[in-house]
């Protein structure tokens, strides 16, 4: 014998459903235990006065046994309010409390109808007797009864009537138009109370389901946060949410006074350790000194995240120097006692180690949050050159703290008129089509003997300096000159720092610069990295609504490293959202790769074009495929590249094979 699809369908989950009905309808109940309980207790209150107060129609209808009827209702009534209140002190079941109003309902009708029968007065009884039908209509519609009781309830009320009738029975017509009316009334009113359970039930399923789908989507909601600010590799904190502490714990400080100290951590020759070990071991190492720093600072509830590779931060309530490099130390030492051998070292170490730098709010420390990182950052710096595996405390009196940033700052004065900065050019590959559709403009300084300096040094200088205004002016004519004036491109990107957007007038020197070189707007595109300088000011929104206004598009750099960019996605209508390499880089995870997945369903749920930076290898530009990334950008697509490379042949510079590494860090 053959069963078709249906049928065995049918067979495997029809008592399946039929366990979750009986189960919704226990849940139900359930749900609706406490109402009813309420509803019973106040009803049968209500009901009952109501009741009593029916005695003046007694006195008038049918006084000669008004004084017996009206003794039966106060029986009747504190009868049953007893019985009521004593279950209730008692607590039994709801259905139990149903049961005592059910009865109420047929003792008083019963109650009040025996010595009614003997009055005299009979064709006042022959109209007095269809207010019976109220206690019909209370079983049914006043009270909240499942349906098995109201029927049995009502069905008993309609017995009584039609005895009471065949006893009474003043002439067929009389008991015809009776029977009529209380057969009409018990079966309207048990279809409506029929309807009315079925509609409570069908409210509490929709109610049911939409707290379902609440507490779902805030489940969600929730562990996207958790996926969001959360390291895949070491379950810390990440950058994201690193960044806001600080700058809550910056805005404390500020406000009230409340000190704390930054501590960055960086693994020693962890480069070593990774190519020796691999990346497996590597990652297993990473695992090993993120958990140890965390439970070393546990105890004082600080907060320990990963800021970069191998570097982690803590931030901590310190006061003081002392606390702090008290602190620094146990830091350093939690790390060398976990004794994870590291055979490739060449300073006598056989263990893996730490260098850490700390740095602690002072007065006067100004309004920048970025300088305390950059004390400690200064302060690690100098721990490294101290032989690693030790702490340094940034020293503002310490002239082996100081960096070079007032060199930098004087040389960013002569760098433009002495041709000491340049720009580089990265492809941009559009994924579907395999071409190289618009470039990134870089940039990069030399000193006078023709040594580089690394952007990531002299562009927060340039910015400190107000440098950025005329290097951004610079650029953006040099990109327009050496690119656009002859299509050697279709789009070229800059990146544009904070400063020169909050300046006044930014947009109408841009225009000028672009009406003096003939290029039109929708040629460029503005990157803007989210991050602490980018607070949303009105002057800034407008800034970015008048660059729109002349065709320039508007890109999301770094999306995914700072602390404000779904604000950013929420308010500004980007043309372009890059993720940030070092989600990519964390793809080859389980988890790295869901949370690649979900950031770029949330972009593209926004409507955003979406790039992907860093794409190193074909097996990451194969996954962009798989994700459906719009464009892609890295060492595997194109490396920066001087304009010539672009003005001979600009599909060339996506596939060039050199060995010439040129550095990528972003003028941003």
């Amino acid at each position: 014998m053959r069963h078709t699809l249906a049928e065995v369908e049918t067979t495997l989950f029809a008592p399946q459903e039929a366990h979750q009905a009986c189960e919704m309808r226990a849940l139900y109940l359930k749900h609706g235990d406490q109402r009813r309980r309420t509803s019973a207790r106040a009803g049968l209150w209500l009901a009952v006065t109501v009741y009593l107060m029916f005695f003046v129609t007694d006195l008038l209808l049918i006084p000669d046994v008004a004084i017996f009827t009206i003794i039966a209702r106060v029986i009747v009534a504190l009868g049953v309010l007893m019985v009521l209140e004593v279950q209730v002190w008692r607590g039994v079941g709801t259905n139990v409390l149903d049961l005592t109003c059910a009865a109420a309902l047929v003792v008083g009708y019963s109650g009040w109808l025996v010595p009614t029968m003997t009055t005299a007065y009979v064709e006042n009884l022959s109209y007095y007797m269809v207010f019976g039908a109220i206690f019909m209509m209370g079983a049914n519609l006043f009270f909240s009864f499942r349906f098995a009781l109201s029927i049995i309830a009502s069905g008993l009320i309609l017995a009584i009537f039609l005895v009471s009738l065949a006893v009474f029975s003043p002439g067929p017509s009389y008991y015809l138009s009776f029977v009529t009316f209380y057969v009409s009334c018990f079966t309207f009113t048990s279809y409506v109370n029929w309807k009315l359970n079925k509609e409570r039930f069908n409210v509490f399923l929709n109610a049911h389901e939409a707290d379902l789908q609440h507490q779902e989507a805030t489940e969600r909601g929730k562990a996207l946060h958790r996926l969001a600010n959360t390291d895949p590799l070491t379950g810390l904190e990440n950058r994201r949410a690193v960044d806001q502490r600080l700058r809550d714990c910056w805005e404390e400080w500020q406000t009230q006074g409340l000190e704390f100290a930054t501590f960055l951590i960086d693994v020693d020759f962890f480069k070593r350790y990774n190519d020796f070990y691999g990346h497996q071991e590597g990652d297993r190492c990473l695992i090993a000194v993120a958990t140890a720093l965390e439970d070393a600072v546990a105890a004082i509830g600080a907060t320990i995240g990963r800021y970069g590779g191998e570097e982690f931060i803590v931030i901590s309530r310190q006061k003081g120097d002392e606390e702090a490099a008290h602190l620094a130390e146990k830091l350093c030492r939690t790390v060398e006692n976990l004794k994870i051998a590291h055979g490739q070292r060449r300073d006598g170490v056989p263990v893996v180690t730490v260098s850490v730098g700390a740095a602690v709010t002072r007065p006067g420390a100004g309004s920048k949050l970025e300088k305390i990182i950059n004390e400690a950052d200064r302060a690690l710096y100098s721990a490294k050159a101290s032989g690693r595996n030790c702490a340094k405390l940034f020293d503002p009196n310490d002239p082996q703290s100081g960096d070079e940033t007032e060199h930098i700052a004087a040389l960013l004065k002569i760098a433009v008129p002495q041709k000491l900065v340049s720009l580089v050019y990265q492809p941009i590959q559009d994924v579907s089509s395999g071409s190289v559709h618009a470039v990134e403009a870089l940039m990069r300084l030399r000193m006078l003997d023709g040594t580089s300096v690394p952007p990531s040094l002299f562009i927060p200088v340039a910015e400190r300096t107000g440098a950025v205004m005329e290097l951004g002016y610079w650029a953006l004519r040099t990109v327009c000159r050496e690119l656009l004036t002859a299509d050697h491109v279709e789009l070229v990107s800059v990146n544009v720092s904070p400063i020169q957007l909050r300046a006044p007038g930014f947009a109408s020197s841009v225009a000028a610069v672009l009406f003096e070189t003939g290029v039109t707007g929708s040629k460029l595109a503005f990157e803007i990295t989210e991050g602490l300088e980018m607070e949303m000011h009105s002057d800034l929104i407008r800034c970015i609504s008048d660059l729109k206004a002349l065709g320039i598009k508007i890109w999301l750099d770094d999306f995914g490293t700072g602390f404000a960019g779904l604000s950013w996605l929420r308010l500004i209508d980007f043309d372009t959202v890059k993720i940030d390499r070092s989600f990519l880089h964390d793809s080859d995870t389980a988890r790295g790769r869901s949370m690649l997945r979900d950031i770029v369903r949330l972009i593209r749920n926004r409507g955003h074009r979406i790039l992907v930076e860093g794409v190193e290898t074909a097996e990451q530009l194969e996954l962009m495929r798989e994700f459906r990334i719009d464009d892609v950008q890295g060492f595997h697509v194109g490396r920066p590249a001087p304009a010539s490379e672009f003005t001979r042949q600009p599909t060339d510079v996506a596939t060039r094979s050199d060995g010439d590494l040129a550095y990528s860090a972003k003028a941003s």
